[in-house]
């Protein structure tokens, strides 16, 4: 598939760009003084959350948020949902087209850690065009218009609001979801699948390029940093939490040239995965951020969503 076919090359190269310099600069050479390695470890552990979560990147990501009807999309709604902890989510929920083969899916969508929501509405768009399916997409707190500030525990509150939102509002509740996680979104996608597993309407989950945690992350990332990656106190601990998940279909999209994430991390967690189906997708021509734009990648997606045994 081409860049132009996907809608958001340019975005994705925009991104990519910057997670590869953030990378480039972060892999400095072996540290020459205990002086360095305590700035090193301060660094780590009082601002691994600006790190870890660029909100602001790229520019104007915090102000501007492209609209579904930018992209040629007119049956949607912008929304805020309340969290339980009080703050407002900013959400896009677009439908699927009105045609007989549509189906009775949403897709419940989570990006990775910079940018927004409407970055993604390329991604969303194929989904609904080429699936018949609809879409929400929920913006993590302090991404996007949503309130607050992101951390581990509050993303966490944000997918379970996005998850409870589909079970109780009435024209999705009868729906079946299948829950996206691309990076960072991969992770928060584990864990709430993890939680809600046992939920008849949960019939499936994609990971594209997420990692087995933050801890054995920060070796690859940052290299001088691995005797400190225990001062990582955003965890997001994958590795604990996909071996639980024994009830949901997974379909794993691998890109063989991520430069971010080690395509072993996404080996590994298909490796440890305990459903009984899971299903391995390589794209070796696919990097960290333009996976999505190779050959096969929504084909993977229409074909695992099609094969699931959904209620309708």
């Amino acid at each position: 598939m081409s860049t132009q076919d996907s809608g958001g090359g340019g975005y994705f190269e925009q991104v990519s760009t910057v997670s590869s310099s953030l990378a480039g600069y972060l892999k400095f050479p072996v540290l020459i003084s205990s002086g360095i390695a305590a700035l090193l470890s301060s660094l780590l552990y009082f601002k691994q959350k600006a790190l870890i979560y660029p909100s602001a990147i790229p520019n104007g990501a915090r102000t501007h948020v492209p609209r579904p009807s930018e992209f040629g999309l007119s049956d949607f709604e912008e929304l805020v949902i309340p969290t339980p902890d009080g703050e407002k989510l900013s959400a896009f929920y677009i439908r699927a087209p009105k045609t007989r083969s549509r189906k009775n899916v949403t897709i419940l969508m989570f990006h990775g850690n910079a940018g927004n929501i409407g970055h993604r509405i390329p991604i969303a768009r194929r989904f609904i065009n080429l699936i018949e399916c609809s879409v929400l997409m929920v913006e993590y707190r302090g991404y996007g218009l949503s309130t607050g500030s992101p951390d581990e525990k509050g993303l966490m509150i944000d997918a379970q609001t996005g998850f409870d939102y589909l079970r109780e509002r009435a024209e999705t509740r009868d729906n079946d979801i299948v829950v996206y996680g691309q990076s960072l979104g991969g992770a928060v996608a584990i864990q709430l699948v993890a939680k809600n597993q046992n939920n008849k309407r949960l019939v499936g989950l994609i990971l594209e390029n997420t990692f087995l945690s933050m801890r054995k992350l920060i070796p690859s990332v940052i290299p001088p940093a691995r005797y400190l990656a225990y001062l990582c106190h955003q965890v997001w601990a994958s590795d604990t939490y996909l071996p639980s998940i024994t009830e949901v279909p997974i379909l794993f999209i691998s890109g063989l040239l991520d430069e971010i994430v080690p395509p072993s991390h996404m080996r590994r967690l298909f490796e440890i995965c305990q459903s009984p189906t899971k299903i391995w997708k390589p794209l070796p021509g696919g990097d960290h951020n333009s996976s999505v734009v190779e050959i096969g990648y929504f084909e993977a997606v229409a074909d695992f969503i099609s094969n699931l045994d959904t209620k309708h």
